[in-house]
């Protein structure tokens, strides 16, 4: 009877599926997360790692973790990149070890993604798609949807994302961000790997970008340079407005912005090509302000007095991130696409009699 026994017991373990070969990556996230509430812990960052911002790092390894919250740590100093204490900015190199302190977490219910949302909100991305492949996507963001969450912000690109989530727990991640009311060009990466390699090409500014937008009034310069220094007003805001500071300011970053004059409607409107040559928040907004043609719809940075928005154009920001070519991740190949206009700057340009098709001389602009 024993050896019967063994010899059914042998056949079963022959035929019955071998167990998990370990966690999975939401897992192994949930039980960072856990980890995080108990006490100080220290992370090393892993090779596809390399490159990341110190708060997109977090972000990502403790995803309960609000990025408000995330930010505030930054700028507290309480946290240490082997041993000295980060910036917002700084980036990761790989086998770094990043001390965390402990926090208070608020208990998360365990709430099940709904299957019809998951559906709807995977729907509702592949409709955005402008461009596909294994390790990267470039979607039309529309108006008024945020990239990231934020306070009060419930519905975001970030947020959506997670119904694109992998069997292997991998989910595509952002390389960059528009501001809310920017529409256009928003590349999301599929990898961790390729998340790394995208990034890199914006800080290397291999990354090329080029936006339109509708402006009060017509420069007298037609094709123009713009070089500032940008600081927050409010340096602990998330979102403040930006303005234009002085060298060595406290907070002050330069800023570089090249534009040219595509089409214009009289001398109340024009269509303005723009190409940044650095990333700084709003800067595109900032510098046509500076510049004296504020972009139309923007409740920032518009302060001319007595301006009378004209008939049929809609009070919405009037800011599109027309085109992007990067390198891609794995090929080098550059990788070319453009967004349409969002419905209401299409309005905009049908009334005011502007196409489309016509030729956008800031390509000449210079790349630095």
């Amino acid at each position: 009877i024993r050896q019967a026994f063994d010899t059914e017991l042998s056949i079963r373990t022959l035929f019955e599926a071998p167990p998990p070969a370990g966690p999975t990556r939401r897992e192994q996230r949930a039980a960072a997360s856990a980890t995080l509430a108990s006490g100080v812990q220290t992370l090393t960052v892993a090779e596809d790692e390399a490159g990341m911002r110190i708060d997109r790092f977090l972000s990502a390894r403790f995803p309960q973790l609000p990025f408000t919250r995330v930010q505030s740590l930054v700028r507290k100093g309480e946290l240490r990149v082997d041993g000295k204490r980060a910036k917002a900015a700084d980036r990761l190199e790989p086998g770094a070890a990043v001390r965390v302190p402990p926090l208070k977490l608020d208990p998360q219910p365990d709430r099940p993604r709904s299957p019809a949302k998951a559906a709807g909100d995977a729907e509702f991305l592949r409709s955005l798609i402008l461009y596909e492949d294994a390790e990267m996507m470039i979607l039309n963001k529309p108006f008024g949807l945020a990239v990231q969450g934020g306070s009060g912000t419930v519905r975001h690109v970030d947020g959506l994302l997670e119904a694109l989530t992998g069997p292997d727990g991998q989910r595509p991640r952002l390389v960059h961000r528009l501001d809310k009311d920017t529409a256009g060009c928003l590349i999301v990466a599929k990898t961790r790997l390729a998340a790394a390699t995208l990034a890199k090409s914006f800080r290397s500014r291999a990354a090329r970008k080029i936006y339109w937008a509708l402006v009060v009034g017509v420069p007298r310069t037609r094709q123009g340079r713009v070089s500032t220094y940008l600081a927050k007003d409010e340096p602990t805001d998330a979102d403040a407005r930006m303005r234009v500071a002085k060298h060595g300011d406290e907070g002050a970053s330069h800023a570089l912005t090249y534009y040219a004059t595509v089409d214009q409607a009289a001398q109340k409107l024009a269509w303005l090509s723009l190409k940044p040559v650095t990333g700084r928040t709003h800067q595109l907004r900032a510098h046509a302000a500076h510049i004296g043609h504020p972009i139309v719809g923007d409740p920032k940075y518009f302060e001319v007095e007595n301006w009378e928005l004209p008939g049929g154009i809609q009070s919405r920001l009037h800011l599109l991130a027309r085109r992007i070519v990067i390198p891609h991740p794995r090929t080098g190949q550059p990788v070319d696409v453009s967004a349409p206009l969002p419905p209401h700057m299409a309005q905009s340009w049908n009334l005011l009699g502007f196409d489309a098709a016509r030729y956008d001389p800031i390509v000449e602009a210079p790349e630095a």
